[in-house]
């Protein structure tokens, strides 16, 4: 039996064209898994193959766990301190074995082994090939169009397959068996059965693969591509900065009479792109963003991470896009939240802002509108600024002297004090199960509880825009908290 298991292992070998330690290494893996189903249960067990005489031995194996981990699979683990009993030196993590009987390879049949020992090559095949196609480093995977598999394009590249997912394809694309195809890697995970490669022709990142080839002073270093925004098919935006004060970024990714950028767009299905200049101002990247509309002004709103973009009634439908699909892409481009207004629209929400800040001054530090609109004048927006502020920025106002300076500082901070006990007053109000919700800070809570919403209930209720409007975040978080508000409608 010994010299048949010997002779097994150099047939197999020499029919697959493998190294004969790979066949050894599924035979041991094929009896290992016969004589764990022999003795049933969650227990491990390791073979161990002579290469010279084709005996082997079977050991049954237990792990050593933490003692404060406890048993989680009692037939294979043990813990520290029992482990210990039976070898001192022994450390978690380890191993104790015991050798058992082996089973014969008579006894689960030579064509049963057969097959087995053959299914752990071709995983050792294909892991070893994949293995080899990301050692290139690749980040766009080329190849020619194999099959189709239920919407999805099945993609080989050699002996490697990968898969391009039909909502990562670019739309109205028809792709058929024999075509030559690029796309970029999105993600490797080896515990797929098929095509362990997802692949991917609409994410941002190939496009910006596809300039890295086209453009040889990126590789070089001489440019960056700082950020991209797609709409797959149709338009696009990149962000691109020179390293290299005699580079012109902008010009370069063009190339000579446009070479550079047409390739890229004819790889794209037609997809236009916008070349933008990035800037370190986010300001001026957000006006370069947005062309080939011209900005008249801009206002940025640190805190909610947005801003109000002013542009003329010609600019207004090119600003926006069709679809709204220009300040779409400038917003996912830069990151910022971007508002296009007419200056009527911008002058009517400073005056509306203007009027709010005047009211919160009047109100709260108990001075006539003269005052207030004093205080605006010189910049200040908020209570916190006129108690925090240093003393001599106040002073250096004409209107006001020390005593007034110092009496406006005072009537600020217990303004601001009032209103944080009113503040925890009305938190207390909101509801242990809104406290409870994943994905909600303390700052959003205080928000919420200012919105009159206490229950998860009112935050369900409540439309995205109206969300977003309460507390400044962003469109997608506000989208996903109301529906995790929702759940519970769902699961009772």
């Amino acid at each position: 039996m010994n010299r048949e298991l010997l002779m097994l292992v150099d047939a197999i070998s020499r029919e697959k064209s493998v190294d004969r330690e790979v066949v050894f290494g599924a035979v041991e893996a094929a009896l290992a898994s016969a004589s764990k189903k022999l003795h049933g249960g969650e227990v491990d067990m390791r073979v161990a193959v002579d290469r010279e005489s084709g005996e082997y031995e079977t050991f049954r194996r237990w792990h050593v766990v933490p003692d404060e981990a406890g048993l989680q699979l009692p037939d294979s683990e043990i813990l520290l301190f029992e482990a210990k009993e039976q070898i001192p030196d022994i450390e978690v993590d380890d191993y104790i074995e015991e050798p058992v009987e082996s089973v014969s390879i008579g006894r689960i049949g030579a064509q049963a082994a057969k097959q087995v020992i053959l299914q752990k090559i071709r995983d050792a095949e294909r892991e070893q090939l994949l293995n080899d196609f990301l050692s290139r480093g690749d980040k766009v995977f080329v190849g020619t169009v194999k099959r189709l598999d239920k919407g999805d394009v099945i993609v080989e590249s050699g002996r490697v397959e990968g898969r391009l997912r039909r909502n990562e394809m670019i739309p109205k694309e028809n792709l058929r068996s024999g075509d030559r195809v690029r796309a970029y890697i999105l993600e490797v995970d080896p515990t797929l059965r098929g095509p362990q490669i997802i692949l991917s022709r609409s994410a941002p990142q190939f496009m910006i693969e596809l300039f890295a080839q086209e453009v040889p002073e990126i590789e070089q270093g001489l440019l960056e591509i700082k950020s991209c925004a797609r709409d797959p098919g149709s338009r696009a935006k990149i962000a691109v900065v020179s390293h290299d004060k005699r580079v012109d970024p902008i010009g370069t990714c063009v190339g000579v009479r446009g070479s550079r950028v047409t390739a890229v767009t004819n790889e794209l299905a037609g997809e236009r792109v916008d070349i933008v200049l990035w800037s370190e101002d986010p300001a001026q990247f957000v006006i370069g963003a947005l062309a080939p509309a011209n900005v008249q002004s801009i206002v940025v709103d640190e805190e909610r991470h947005a801003m109000d973009v002013v542009v003329d009634e010609e600019n207004l439908a090119i600003a926006i896009g069709r679809g709204g699909q220009n300040v779409r892409l400038a917003s996912e481009l830069t990151g910022w939240r971007i508002n296009i207004m007419t200056a009527e629209e911008s002058a009517s929400k400073q005056q509306q802002e203007t009027e709010h800040i005047r009211k919160l001054f009047v109100e709260k530090l108990d001075v006539d509108e003269e005052v207030a609109d004093i205080l605006i004048a010189e910049g200040f927006t908020s209570l916190e600024e006129v108690a925090y502020v240093p003393m001599q920025e106040m002073l250096e106002i004409e209107s006001f002297d020390e005593d007034t300076v110092n009496e406006l500082r005072n009537r600020a901070k217990d303004a601001l004090l009032t209103m944080e006990i009113a503040r925890e007053e009305r938190v207390d109000e909101v509801s242990q199960d809104l406290r409870d919700l994943d994905g909600l800070s303390p700052d959003l809570i205080a928000k919420l509880a200012e919105g009159g919403i206490h229950t998860r209930d009112d935050l369900a209720d409540l439309a995205v825009d109206e969300l977003t409007e309460m507390t400044g975040v962003e469109e997608a978080r506000a989208k996903a908290l109301i529906m995790k508000a929702r759940e519970h409608w769902f699961t009772a």
